[in-house]
């Protein structure tokens, strides 16, 4: 069994939204990439954003850029 890691996990409404936000993350040079959503987080539409915890001021500059708004922005062990 893989060893999981604390990763900052961004949950979205949509799959569309995650879409987006993956193209606008790689497009700016943001770490990270798509993910199912953990069970830990209730909320959203299945996927999610896992990046490394000390991106969180990219991850939220992505998003604003975007013009995207997040579910759920928290750390999780994945």
């Amino acid at each position: 069994m893989r060893e999981k890691t604390l990763r900052l996990i961004v949950a979205f409404a949509s799959t569309h939204d995650a879409m987006a936000f993956e193209e606008t993350c790689l497009s700016r040079g943001v770490p990270g990439r798509l993910i199912p959503l953990p069970r830990e987080i209730s909320a959203g539409c299945g996927l999610a954003w896992s990046a490394p915890p000390g991106e969180e001021a990219a991850v939220r500059e992505a998003l604003d850029a975007a013009g995207i708004r997040e579910q759920a922005l928290r750390p999780c062990l994945v």
